[in-house]
């Protein structure tokens, strides 16, 4: 008997780690993730002032490409102290929801161009993150 998963590969990761959790692996998987979430905010800290680098950007600079969506998690646990508003979409769109108001007024204040009214100038102020 074939099981067909919808939503393809990423799915059947996301499965594997919930059924991870659900037979008791919840300590393993949550150094896992802690792991990686001290990472992301490693290289938040390290984006300069006046420049942005989007989530999946993030990710492939820690050998995950596939993870953009587990960097926005780490970003809602990001420490007061980092840059948070300096990492957006990869098409330059804001993802501050609520705050994407704040986030716009922050980049403007450190001189990062915008195309549209939520949207920054990747060409113009992407971070290579070197």
């Amino acid at each position: 008997m074939h099981i067909r998963w919808w939503g393809g590969w990423k799915q059947h990761v996301e499965w594997g780690v919930l059924l991870l959790y659900l037979y008791g692996f919840s300590h393993k998987i949550q150094a896992i993730m802690d792991s990686f979430f001290d990472a992301v905010h490693a290289i938040v800290a390290k984006i300069p002032y006046g420049k942005v680098v989007s989530y999946g950007q993030i990710a492939c600079m820690l050998g995950s490409p596939l993870r953009a969506r587990t960097v926005g998690w780490a970003m809602h646990q990001c420490p007061d102290d980092l840059p948070w508003q300096r990492v957006v979409k990869s098409d330059g769109s804001l993802a501050g929801g609520d705050h994407a108001a704040i986030q716009k007024a922050i980049l403007l204040s450190e001189g990062v161009q915008f195309i549209g009214e939520y949207r920054v100038s990747m060409q113009a102020c992407q971070w290579d993150g070197c």
